[in-house]
């Protein structure tokens, strides 16, 4: 008995401790919309950031693939691979301050823009290598067989060759967009208040660091999650859409 109501008052002291955390982090000042404001700028820079990596992507994979050449020089070649060397060798965060320090320094461009332009050229650097690896893994006769069909190079890679590589990278796709997701935790570089930013702000104000950061890791493990549910989804989908 003894033992059972000993039990009861540290469960009872953990709920009143739990909260008066709570109310302290979230409630006073509203700050549970550092939290909110915060979630909708990370996913609006994810977005957004995807899209640019994905069309940077398509267009370095077919550049580097490509055979236009100026003498014996495969120029679009050597520029697609020095864009995704240097992309790829350099951290993240680094480009992101060259960007917003360098690149845009002098000009009146909002921070968000520059981390989606961030964001997004370092993430085509990666999409470009896994579309470029999906197109080289299709059977090299689709391509002689699409073109003994009539068509032009660039049809054949539209309509036989891309929805075929597509449907084999799907899932290093999901996994590269949930990096990125990830990935946008460094904008608080560039004083954008995203998630983290939030979170963190939080825990300056109430030098409590345990539930505004837990809470703000919970928020990109469910982002995460949310993400590879509908991957997974479109991929099976994909696969159904074969069988018929």
């Amino acid at each position: 008995m003894y033992d059972y109501m000993n039990n009861l008052l540290v469960a009872d002291g953990f709920l009143n401790a739990f909260k008066d955390a709570f109310i302290l982090n979230f409630i006073n000042e509203n700050r549970y919309m550092f939290i909110l404001k915060g979630l909708l700028v990370t996913v609006e820079i994810t977005f957004f950031a995807t899209l640019v990596g994905v069309i940077i992507g398509f267009v370095v994979a077919l550049a580097k693939l490509s055979n236009f050449k100026i003498g014996n020089i495969r120029v679009l070649n050597i520029l697609a691979s020095t864009y995704i060397n240097v992309v790829r060798g350099t951290p993240a965060v680094v480009q992101l301050l060259i960007i917003y320090y360098i690149i845009f320094g002098s000009v009146d461009i909002s921070k968000i823009v520059v981390a989606i332009l961030a964001f997004g050229i370092n993430s085509g650097a990666y999409v470009a290598e896994i579309i470029r690896a999906g197109i080289l893994a299709v059977d090299r006769g689709q391509m002689e067989a699409g073109r003994s069909l009539g068509l032009s190079y660039g049809a054949t890679m539209r309509y036989i060759i891309l929805p075929q590589a597509i449907k084999n990278i799907l899932p290093a796709l999901g996994n590269e967009f949930i990096v990125l997701l990830k990935e946008t935790a460094i904008a608080g570089y560039i004083a954008i208040e995203d998630l983290t930013k939030g979170g963190d702000i939080i825990r300056s104000r109430t030098f409590d660091p345990y539930m505004p950061l837990l809470t703000v890791a919970v928020m990109y493990l469910i982002l995460t999650t949310v993400l590879s549910k509908f991957m997974d989804r479109l991929e099976r989908r994909m696969r159904q859409g074969d069988s018929h």
